[in-house]
């Protein structure tokens, strides 16, 4: 299930193609825009969503209207603290990525970038990042900088266990703690159950994610939950969704949703359940294709949330 090499513009190979940095960036800055993965919207989106998820329910718990503009800082916060992490990543990962077909052409192990342009254009998103964190209360910029250790962990843990995507749940998640700490001003069960549920979400889709590289992972010899469940990806994943699907309730419950959550929930669970019957493991296309629509997942979710505060 290799991908393609770059093409002759210096484009990573697993890139939409004519994606607007592609098309419309300028040259100079085009290699820190693929490092930063903004050619390719999901991974910052998939970050995002749970801090959504987080408003949402932190409305309905204290009566009041989803926050459009707490919406919008963390959806810039998301894009600058998904790009220092990628930028972080590949800096950690440039000698693996050298070695797997569809990382070798991110901008480091092709040599479009430095180690050390990379470290510059690391810091300087970060600091986008931490303005806009100073924009909310103490505690959420408590959670936010806390947020940076499992940030820090995970691209090390492929190397170590089968359960990277455990590592990464734990740092995509943290907005389950800034969205809700942002409202509300306080801490209560719901955020943790919010957490716990976008954690075995991430597994769910990441694992979908890992199954384009088992070849490669196996011939360099790093780790991951689909090496784990070999053969069988769709009971592993189908538990996660499913579990994902519970404690999301469980958190709309302990917020002030009523019942009818389940019926707004049947979106987002359709979506989760057309991944699973639809994946095809060994087609590297449709595991990208049904890992991306989970950023639809994040939509129908964070809608089902809000409306359910509502009614």
């Amino acid at each position: 299930m290799s991908s393609p090499s770059a093409g002759p513009s210096g484009s990573v190979a697993d890139a939409v193609k004519g994606n607007w940095v592609d098309r419309f960036a300028p040259e100079a800055a085009k290699p820190y825009l693929r490092m930063s993965r903004l050619d390719r919207p999901i991974g910052y989106q998939l970050l995002f969503w749970p801090c959504a998820f987080a408003l949402a329910i932190a409305s309905t718990a204290t009566g009041t209207v989803f926050n459009i503009y707490y919406f919008v800082l963390f959806l810039i916060g998301a894009v600058a603290m998904r790009g220092a992490g990628c930028t972080f990543n590949d800096i950690v990962d440039r000698d693996i990525d050298d070695k797997v077909a569809r990382t070798r052409s991110r901008p480091i192990p092709s040599g479009q970038v430095s180690v050390k342009q990379a470290a510059v254009w690391l810091v300087a998103q970060a600091l986008v990042g931490l303005i806009v964190l100073l924009q909310f209360n103490t505690l959420t910029i408590l959670f936010g900088l806390a947020s940076l250790i499992p940030v820090a962990i995970y691209p090390f843990m492929k190397r170590f266990t089968y359960w990277p995507q455990l590592f990464l749940g734990f740092a995509f998640s943290w907005g389950a703690f800034v969205g809700w700490t942002a409202v509300t001003g306080g801490f209560s069960w719901a955020p943790v159950v919010l957490y716990a549920a976008t954690i075995a979400w991430t597994i769910g889709y990441d694992t979908i994610y890992a199954l384009q590289d088992v070849e490669d992972d196996v011939l360099i010899g790093v780790k991951s939950t689909a090496l784990l469940v070999g053969e069988r990806p769709k009971p592993f994943v189908t538990g996660f969704y499913a579990l994902a699907m519970v404690l999301w309730f469980v958190a709309g419950q302990l917020a002030g949703s009523g019942w009818d959550l389940a019926v707004f929930m049947l979106a987002p669970g359709a979506i989760l359940a057309w991944q699973v019957v639809t994946l095809d493991r060994m087609d590297g296309q449709n595991c990208l294709t049904r890992f991306k629509a989970n950023h639809w997942v994040g939509v129908a979710l964070t809608l089902a949330f809000i409306v359910a505060g509502l009614v």
